[in-house]
């Protein structure tokens, strides 16, 4: 299903909020027009890798970090002077200088960035601590048990959401109060350390997840128009492609849960769960800087 926002033209573009890429609107514009003309199959297949190309786009802090975990255990020397782990810390801290350099990130994508940092980072120091997950090569850029590249990849969730958020203008109808959200989050990080000591609460976390974002419906501009799903399933495809990396990153050895100690194995589906209450915390951070937008709508 389509719909149309009031007040908006068709001349609209996320890329123009990135310099490197608002050359390339006008351009791009010809091109979905060219396609749009050709018929209905043109047309989809125009949006279906607009919509892949955003998406890169969307993950580029991410990619870029994914991309050095696979090069790193494949080609990184183990003479090296300075240790793969370290490696790691140096080569995300210029990525994020150059980002910022290049006008890659905006200025709310980096306060996301930051704060998600220092949350992951403070919770990978406990989590490590309680052998829930280990770190098993030397560094010396590390706080415990943690090497200080792993707040990066926390960060990537912040930043992938908050580069979603502007290159598909996200809006919603009935989406839940931030201020509820916020409580939402706090529960689900302390539960993290809490869970070591007391009951679990991940069932009743859940429950209040669903009753809070159940209801809400965003809607995402590809192109011309603004397409919907409900905010719950797209948070879970998120949950399902964080899943997806982290196998990744447990298969280059970055790091090892329990099970794997003695070899690389796929990463249970329970940590879904994990992580779509983890992203729901950088979901949170992010709306409290966007403020969502009311969805204005008209059929089309």
């Amino acid at each position: 299903m389509q719909r149309k926002v009031s007040g908006r033209t068709s001349k609209d573009s996320a890329a123009r909020l990135w310099a490197p890429l608002a050359r390339f609107v006008d351009w791009e514009a010809e091109l979905g027009e060219a396609a749009e003309a050709r018929g209905p199959a043109a047309h989809f297949a125009y949006e279906f890798v607009r919509f892949g190309v955003k998406q890169a786009w969307a993950c580029l802090f991410g990619a870029s970090l994914l991309a050095l975990l696979i090069a790193t255990h494949l080609f990184y020397p183990k003479d090296a002077g300075i240790s793969r782990y370290d490696f790691l810390v140096v080569a995300a801290v210029l990525i994020q200088i150059l980002m910022v350099t290049l006008k890659l990130e905006t200025t709310d994508e980096v306060k996301v960035i930051c704060i998600f940092h220092i949350v992951g980072t403070a919770m990978e120091i406990f989590k490590t601590s309680v052998g829930s997950w280990l770190y098993p090569e030397a560094s010396l850029l590390r706080i415990g048990g943690v090497p200080l590249f792993t707040g990066f990849m926390y960060a990537a969730i912040g930043s992938y959401i908050a580069r979603c958020w502007r290159l598909f203008d996200f809006q919603f109808t009935r989406h839940p109060p931030v201020w509820a959200l916020g409580i939402l989050s706090v529960a689900i990080y302390a539960n993290f350390f809490g869970h070591h000591y007391v009951w679990d609460a991940r069932p009743i976390l859940f429950a209040a997840a669903i009753l809070l974002i159940g209801p809400c419906t965003i809607y995402y501009k590809i192109w011309k128009v603004h397409r919907h799903m409900p905010l719950l399933l797209g948070l879970l495809l998120v949950a399902v492609f964080i899943w997806l990396a982290e196998n990744i990153g447990t298969f280059t050895a970055a790091w090892a849960y329990p099970h794997q100690r003695h070899g690389w194995e796929l990463v249970g589906l329970g940590k879904l769960g994990s992580w779509f209450l983890l992203m729901l915390i950088s979901y949170t951070l992010v709306a409290w800087l966007n403020r969502p937008k009311v969805m204005a709508i008209q059929d089309s």
